[in-house]
């Protein structure tokens, strides 16, 4: 069930009064409610994969309990190793199985071997990578000795369900969601007003910016080898624009939906393309999978500590890993690899980067300015990567980028169409530079104004949105 459907616009408001006026006074009936709809959510994809949800739950729950009653080091170790084995086992066999094994048989025929093999036909199910790590960081949590485990199936059945966050993200960790199944939930007027404004601007960044993106984006990158380097370089900033609208757009409608039955969510984004630099980048762009990377593979691995060599390891492993969660394909893996080597030279010279604080900016001064413009370059350049069929055709695409056609004038259908998506992008990154300091783009504005300018505001943003509304497309990161 897409957030941008029909079928969701009914759905969410029958749960929320069955939350709300009918089971308001059970808080194991609240529960057992967002269980139920958070499977009939999902299972609006396909009811088969239900079972690897419930199975994730089932395990992690009880290997939970067993390693905090556990007193002996090596049974824990081992109950731990259990849990890190079926949730990678189960995200590796979907998600990476075909992938590795063709490669292994690649690897054969360089020495002249020829192996024969049939690819599995896998269907990735939605979310996997989402609500894997989530369960995974609870026992990892409990046997750091940071998390106490709960008792309370149901709720542990919903912390892991959710259906708001259940597909992508924000990446969840227990000792932040959990604790809110647990407690009493009030319904607060102010946070569901809040809740819906964050829900309006993520519609809107979706609908209206990343839908009308993808329209440039497919035909651009479907057949890169028809159009000039500067057609194709304004395909690559659309979908620049387009993956961060998408995604931030899913977090907001999420964080936003999750607010109307009393719970909070963590910020998933900081306005990253404001960033001045790639490691503020990676500090505000989909923070709840950077920080899990971060608290559970980066230090582990011994973080920023040790040799130099070891420094530049760990930063490029990080970086490839990350790239390699996004999907089974080596340009994935470039795309994480690059993104690594822009970290290099500042490990190598015994500097971090310099945070440049531009939260505070009315407009940006000139040293804030060209750090955004440079570090937003970097990504269009690097997203052609994320974004193309495969490796090569992505190497084709910037090849005919980085080429004399270049400079001549972009030659594609409806560039009318394109200059008024630019006129919105205009306007829309304006709105979240104004809006930088708050959790998101348009919480604050119109605060001070009339209530018929400011309820104004909101039914243009709502015109749009049905304007604009046609089929709906599925968010980037289901895929992933």
């Amino acid at each position: 069930m897409l957030f941008n459907s029909l079928d969701f616009a009914v759905f969410l408001p029958i749960v929320f009064v069955l939350y709300w006026f009918v089971f308001q006074t059970s808080l194991k009936l609240q529960n057992i409610l967002v269980v139920v709809a958070s499977y009939i959510f999902y299972a609006w994809w396909d009811w088969r994969f239900l079972a690897l949800i419930l199975f994730s739950t089932i395990v992690d729950f009880t290997l939970g309990l067993l390693i905090f009653k556990e007193q002996n080091d090596s049974k824990r170790r081992v109950l731990l190793f259990l849990s890190v084995f079926v949730n990678l086992g189960l995200l590796g066999f979907f998600k990476y199985f075909n992938f590795f094994v063709e490669n292994f048989i690649q690897a054969f025929s360089f020495l002249g071997m020829r192996l024969q093999y049939s690819a599995l036909y896998i269907i990735l199910p939605v979310g996997i990578s989402f609500y894997t790590f989530q369960t995974l960081s609870y026992t990892i949590d409990i046997y750091k000795k940071r998390l106490e485990p709960t008792t309370n199936v149901i709720s542990f059945m919903a912390f892991v369900s959710f259906f708001p966050q259940l597909v992508a993200g924000p990446i969840e960790r227990a000792r932040d969601l959990l604790p809110q199944f647990e407690t009493k939930r009030v319904f607060s007027v102010d946070k569901a007003k809040d809740g819906l404004k964050q829900a309006l601007w993520g519609l809107f960044k979706k609908m209206v910016i990343a839908d009308n993106c993808a329209l440039f984006v497919d035909e651009f990158f479907g057949n890169h080898e028809a159009y000039s380097g500067s057609a194709l370089l304004i395909g690559a900033f659309f979908f620049t624009i387009q993956i961060y609208c998408d995604f931030s757009g899913y977090s907001d409608i999420a964080i936003g939906v999750s607010r109307l039955f009393g719970f909070n969510l963590s910020k998933n984004f900081a306005f990253p393309y404001f960033a001045t630099n790639i490691a503020e980048f990676w500090r505000r762009w989909h923070i709840s999978l950077t920080t899990w990377f971060k608290d559970y593979f980066y230090i582990p691995l011994g973080g920023s500590r040790g040799t130099k060599v070891m420094q530049v390891r760990n930063t490029l492993l990080i970086f490839i890993v990350i790239g390699l969660w996004h999907g089974a394909a080596w340009k994935f893996v470039v795309y994480g690899f690059i993104n690594g080597l822009h970290f290099l030279p500042n490990i190598i010279r015994g500097r971090k980067k310099k945070i440049i604080q531009n939260q505070n900016e009315l407009i940006p001064s000139i040293q804030t300015g060209l750090g955004i413009l440079k570090t937003f370059g970097f990504l269009v350049i690097v997203r052609v990567f994320f974004r193309a069929e495969d490796l090569s055709s992505a190497l084709g695409y910037l090849q005919r980028i980085f080429s004399r056609s270049l400079f001549a004038i972009p030659e594609f259908a409806n560039r009318v169409g394109a200059l008024y998506l630019m006129v919105l992008i205009v306007v829309f990154m304006t709105i979240e530079w104004f809006g930088k300091q708050n959790a998101y783009g348009i919480e604050v504005l119109g605060g001070t104004w009339k209530r018929k300018y400011r309820w104004g505001f909101y039914y243009v943003l709502v015109f749009f949105i049905f304007y604009f509304y046609a089929k709906p497309q599925q968010f980037i990161y289901f895929q992933f």
